[in-house]
């Protein structure tokens, strides 16, 4: 089949990696791609919200599937887009529909949902400027720290957390001032929950779902989980903690009554759920929902998964997805995210790479790439994720750090605690 991914990051790089894999793929195109992704398929200048472009491209191009990597075109109606369309109703489309997609596009939705199906969440209120006030007194009923969230997209730097009351009142009024423009005219606030994070993810066809292994990743910048969020600086998979019992309650708990509520409330949703979980004391809780695969966790994801991409992705599209396979692999992944220097903050671009051609044990996805005179370059403040596999994590570790030595540009940044939490974890 000829198929069209839309993204430009590592996560796309690594979708079109494995979709590569596939005796079912005739063709694949990337918009609007990588120098990474072009090792993959064909890229295509088109922006991922250009919707009139896509169209024209998948009706020249004979497509049958488009792959949504990223949440924005999600969230901006493109499942939508398409199902309504009656040139383009009949090409398969791997992603939630709009009001699906609020899951992640609204942080007061995603709540509700999860209040409505007794999903397991901290306690929350949302509020606006109209009743700030009660904002205060909700923030005098809960213990510091103070978790508050901008309601809408926020370019993953929505969330913050406050130590004490002071900035927890000065923070919601700069929120609801617009720190984070329209996504944060509505704040959830809600209890700060302890314990260790974990990423699970499935795939879904609205009725039944996959379960794809699971991750952890770090957002911290500096070593030992300190300095400021990122995008994601690195990802483990398996996760020690997540057995069996974990993952059943995670199932019975979160998963199944998810795709029940959706069923429930007739929400189109075919594609990825993400579910950023707190195991607080060996019990799961939702923190939040994303629509999408996470980034860096695809690129330690997707190299364990132990089945053809792509005919899980007609089960999605034929809603037959509880007869695929979808193994395993018992190997594990470590991903390690080189970054520009001064990333999250003010960092260069155009810094020319050396050495990848060095590697040769590891896959090493490209994020923030682009090719200058026949050069590799950086051009975003996550530049590559250099992903290990290996009997233990221990061994990918090495295997990923051995790799990393032999890649240079000048200001790379990485943290060298990536797992380290994961192999000294105790219950």
């Amino acid at each position: 089949m000829n198929v069209l991914l839309l993204g430009s990051g590592g996560r796309e790089h690594a979708f079109a990696w494995k979709i590569a894999q596939s005796k079912k793929l005739k063709n694949l195109y990337i918009a609007p791609g990588n120098p990474g992704t072009a090792l993959s398929g064909k890229n295509i200048n088109i922006s991922v919200n250009n919707f009139d472009e896509i169209k024209k491209f998948c009706i020249k191009s004979d497509i049958n599937m488009l792959v949504v990597g990223p949440e924005e075109p999600l969230v901006n109606g493109i499942y939508d887009f398409f199902a309504n369309d009656a040139q383009l109703k009949n090409i398969a489309v791997i992603g939630a529909s709009a009001i699906g997609a609020m899951l992640e596009g609204s942080k007061d939705f995603a709540k509700e949902f999860m209040h409505r199906y007794n999903i397991p969440t901290a306690r929350y209120k949302t509020f606006t400027n109209e009743n700030i006030a009660q904002g205060f007194e909700f923030l005098a009923r809960l213990e510091a720290p103070y978790v508050l969230k901008a309601d809408g997209l926020a370019a993953g730097k929505g969330v913050i957390i406050c130590d004490n009351m002071e900035d927890a009142k000065t923070t919601l009024v700069e929120m609801l001032d617009g720190k984070f423009g329209a996504a944060s005219q509505k704040v959830v606030v809600e209890e700060f929950l302890r314990g260790i994070e974990v990423s699970m993810f499935v795939l879904t066809d609205g009725i039944s779902y996959k379960l794809l292994p699971e991750a952890k990743d770090y957002k911290r910048i500096c070593d030992g989980d300190k300095g400021a969020n990122t995008g994601g600086m690195g990802a483990v998979s398996p996760v020690s903690f997540v057995d069996d019992a974990f993952k059943q309650k995670v199932c019975s708990r979160i998963i199944e009554p998810t795709v029940a509520g959706l069923q429930a409330e007739k929400i189109n949703y075919q594609g990825f759920i993400f579910f950023g979980l707190m195991n607080s004391g060996g019990e799961p809780y939702v923190i939040e929902y994303n629509v999408r695969m996470g980034d860096p966790e695809t690129e330690a994801v997707l190299p364990r998964l132990d089945a053809d991409l792509l005919d899980l992705f007609e089960g999605v599209a034929s809603k037959t997805l509880d007869s695929k396979t979808c193994n395993t692999a018992a190997q594990a992944a470590v991903t390690v995210i080189c970054a520009s220097g001064g990333y999250p903050d003010a960092y260069s671009k155009g810094i020319e790479i050396f050495g990848m051609e060095n590697v040769t044990d590891s896959i090493v996805f490209q994020a923030g790439t682009a090719v200058c005179n026949n050069r590799l370059q950086t051009s975003g403040g996550r530049v590559l994720a250099v992903t290990a596999l290996a009997d233990t994590i221990e061994n990918a570790l090495k295997k990923s750090y051995s790799s990393i030595s032999k890649i240079k540009f000048n200001g790379m940044y990485f943290r060298k605690d990536i797992g380290q939490d994961i192999l000294n974890y105790r219950t």
